[in-house]
């Protein structure tokens, strides 16, 4: 059997046919086209389906949706990316459209599931995945089990509160996780910091501040440049806190850092590593890794594909 992956977003979505092993053998991403209406994007979304899997043995598609969702009923409740989606039933939709039976879930925990099924937590039972992107999520599985929270809608691992007097955040609080290291925040403390330091190597790669990005933050850094030294360092100071907080609190054997941010490697990950360990309780050390997940083209189809080894006993 081979699994079908959706992993939808408010721009583009992208739909794999994955091996068992977590290969993919054939994808396909178009735009979403949010404007035409939900019911344009699910018959589109539907098409992609069946032609993925022309021919193979795919009895079920895992969905990975932005939002709130309910993934009992294969609901999605609300989605920023998606103003016109209250309360729709995608996998009703999806499975009356392809004959396939479909399973839904937050892409942040498909992201978590991805990783403990054919990325960096396989094997283990006690991780922590989180993916820096343009947002800041994640999903924490504990004993081999996704946790979700009474309502379904728990480890909003980006919105821990890492400087209280921080700047706001899109969902409303000052100083979460998302305010600070995301790729969003990034740009945002750049274009900020170009006035003072207009000299910074970040702004000759970038070409102008207006381009300026996490890429061209972590290149200069890289080379000794002061500005980008000194925003990698707020950058790492949140990260730590965040993950030293959930240290604390889930004993993962893992912590596995996703999305674009986490192609900066030992810039990132060496002072992370470090600082970690001076917000962590001495029983603590040496009881976890710090990895970046090695899935970050695919994560969002591999992490679809596994919702349907997640609810399927594998």
């Amino acid at each position: 059997m081979k699994l079908i992956g959706v992993d939808l977003g408010g721009t583009t979505f992208s739909v794999g046919l994955v091996s068992e092993d977590g290969k993919i053998l054939k994808k396909i991403t178009r735009d979403t086209l949010v404007d035409n209406g939900k019911d344009d994007v699910i018959r589109r979304i539907a098409e992609a389906i069946l032609e993925v899997s022309d021919g193979e043995d795919t009895p079920y598609v895992g969905i990975g949706s932005p939002g709130s969702i309910d993934r009992e009923n294969g609901v999605v409740r609300f989605s920023p990316n998606f103003p016109d989606w209250h309360n729709v039933p995608l996998t009703y939709e999806i499975s009356r459209l392809t004959k396939k039976k479909a399973f839904l879930e937050n892409d942040a925990n498909a992201f978590v599931l991805g990783e403990k099924w054919f990325g960096a937590g396989k094997g283990r039972d006690h991780i922590v995945a989180l993916t820096l992107g343009t947002g800041i999520g994640g999903g924490v599985i504990t004993h081999g089990q996704l946790l979700t929270g009474k309502d379904g809608i728990g480890a909003e691992l980006g919105h821990v509160v890492v400087e209280p007097n921080g700047p706001m955040c899109n969902c409303g609080t000052r100083g979460c996780l998302e305010a600070i290291a995301s790729a969003t925040a990034i740009r945002r403390f750049l274009r900020e910091g170009y006035k003072k330091y207009r000299d910074s190597l970040v702004y000759k790669l970038a070409g102008s501040p207006e381009k300026a990005d996490a890429k061209h933050l972590f290149d200069a850094a890289r080379q000794g440049d002061r500005f980008a030294l000194m925003i990698r360092d707020r950058v790492v100071d949140a990260l730590a806190r965040a993950v030293a907080g959930y240290i604390h609190i889930f004993n993962p054997e893992i912590v596995i850092i996703g999305g674009g941010i986490s192609r900066a490697g030992s810039v990132l990950f060496d002072p992370l590593k470090e600082k970690v360990i001076d917000y962590i309780m001495p029983s603590f050390v040496g009881t976890y890794e710090i990895v970046a997940s090695p899935l970050v083209e695919d994560a969002g189809i591999l992490g679809a594909a596994s919702i349907i080894k997640e609810r399927t006993g594998g």
